[in-house]
């Protein structure tokens, strides 16, 4: 459980800096960081940074794929977490 929390912390943490990243190329008309690999980040675990991150940054917010899809992300790892701690702790 502990190393589960861990990972969850860093990979939160990155998918916040990788949106942070993106927005400053976008700005900078710069190479962009592909969309696939933002929805990656989002669904091996960073989904609460991923929308953080895009609130945070102003990021993707005009996107509805971005606007619905992160947090749909968030909502199905929230409904996982409570189905594994229900299914644990029975």
């Amino acid at each position: 459980m502990r190393y589960l929390l861990i990972y969850l912390l860093i990979i939160n943490i990155l998918a916040i800096l990788v949106m942070g990243l993106d927005k400053r190329r976008a700005r900078n008309q710069a190479w962009r960081i592909p969309e696939k690999i933002l929805f990656f980040l989002s669904i091996i675990g960073g989904s609460l940074g991923s929308v953080a991150g895009m609130y945070l940054f102003h990021h993707k917010t005009r996107h509805w794929y971005f606007v619905i899809g992160m947090p749909l992300i968030l909502v199905a790892h929230i409904v996982l977490a409570i189905l594994v701690y229900y299914v644990t702790h029975r």
